[in-house]
């Protein structure tokens, strides 16, 4: 499968490790707008052509599916350039810069008729993964709630992010755009859809244009609820606070089911005081667990015939339309309908 980039920030690393490591894709090209940054992560990966034009790029290499790792602001010319192209797309999140761009570039792709796919991860974190399938076969009994506290520990201060991703900085969305959207997507992973929201937000640090602190109330169609309770200034114990980014609870009539920072879970019967540590293969490499690769491995099977794709950009619209009901919630002080 030849498979074709766009970007090369931070993030972008993850992706072209993945991409590398994979014997029946060939990374064939890559576009980026700054020549040193192709060359630098051409040399890296091994990519053998460099464009500064997508469409160029296109129209010489034949893809069989481009990704997208660029910024938002980005992402509804080049879904278009590609759709136009006929080229199958993963994209990166955050996935366009707000709904109605999502909204169009989904009807972009279908009327092309072209696979979209967004780029979110975390469902495909092995602990969640694990967790999903504790829960479908019955071992926690009916779910009552999941929540989850994300505590990286990497905003305080006024060089807060400036190491890595500086430009989070300037995001005048920030917390529920550029994070919470992953809890956000774990919880319809493990609870289905969702019906309302109730929503509190936070700056802490005054060195950032966005919110970093905050508290989203979820309830879901089946009567379940998921509590996402996010701080980025605040940490958690891990020897690496970016692996699960928080920690993690999924509590049903059966058992509770905990995860810790270092992706570690752990089954406590209900009526029992002694948990029972949850083994599970996973390796801890690349990003959160592997999870990126999982992501790109998942579209290629699906478009080499081995089965159904999960996060078509359709179903995505979900998640986004919560953010907005996040945000408008916060702005209301009450609860709404999602």
């Amino acid at each position: 499968m030849r498979v074709g980039t766009v970007g090369t920030g931070y993030f972008s690393q993850f992706q072209y490790e993945a991409w590398r490591r994979m014997t029946d894709v060939d990374l064939v090209a890559l576009c980026n707008r700054g020549a040193e940054g192709a060359r630098r992560t051409a040399e890296a990966y091994g990519v053998p052509a460099t464009y500064d034009d997508l469409g160029e790029m296109l129209a010489a290499e034949k893809l069989d599916l481009l990704d997208i790792i660029t910024p938002p602001v980005t992402h509804l010319v080049m879904i278009r350039t590609a759709a136009s192209a006929g080229v199958p797309i993963i994209c990166q999140k955050p996935f366009c810069q707000n709904l109605t761009e999502a909204e169009e570039a989904v009807a972009i792709c279908e009327e092309a008729g072209v696979l979209l796919v967004v780029h979110e991860n975390f469902r495909f974190q092995p602990w969640h993964q694990k967790a999903k399938a504790l829960i479908d076969a019955g071992a926690l009994g009916d779910i009552y709630q999941a929540s989850f506290r994300l505590r990286p520990g990497d905003g305080q201060g006024p060089d807060a992010y400036l190491d890595r991703q500086p430009y989070f900085q300037k995001m005048e969305r920030f917390l529920v755009h550029e994070t919470a959207i992953h809890l956000i997507d774990v919880f319809r992973y493990l609870l289905g859809p969702a019906s309302s929201v109730y929503a509190r937000l936070n700056r802490l640090n005054p060195a950032i244009a966005g919110e970093d602190a905050g508290i989203i109330l979820l309830d879901f169609e089946n009567g379940t609820r998921g509590l996402f309770d996010g701080n980025r200034l605040a940490d958690h114990a891990a020897e690496n606070r970016r692996l699960t980014m928080g920690e993690m609870l999924v509590e049903g009539s059966k058992a509770t089911l905990r995860l810790n920072g270092d992706g570690a879970l752990f089954l406590r019967p209900h009526g029992s005081n002694s948990e029972q540590e949850v083994t599970y293969d996973w390796e801890n490499k690349g990003f959160g667990g592997d999870c990126v690769f999982k992501l790109q491995r998942h579209v290629v099977d699906h478009l080499l015939g081995r089965g159904p794709v999960m996060n078509l950009a359709r179903d995505y619209l979900a998640n986004l339309r919560i953010e907005e009901a996040v945000y408008e919630s916060h702005i209301q002080g009450r609860r709404l309908a999602v």
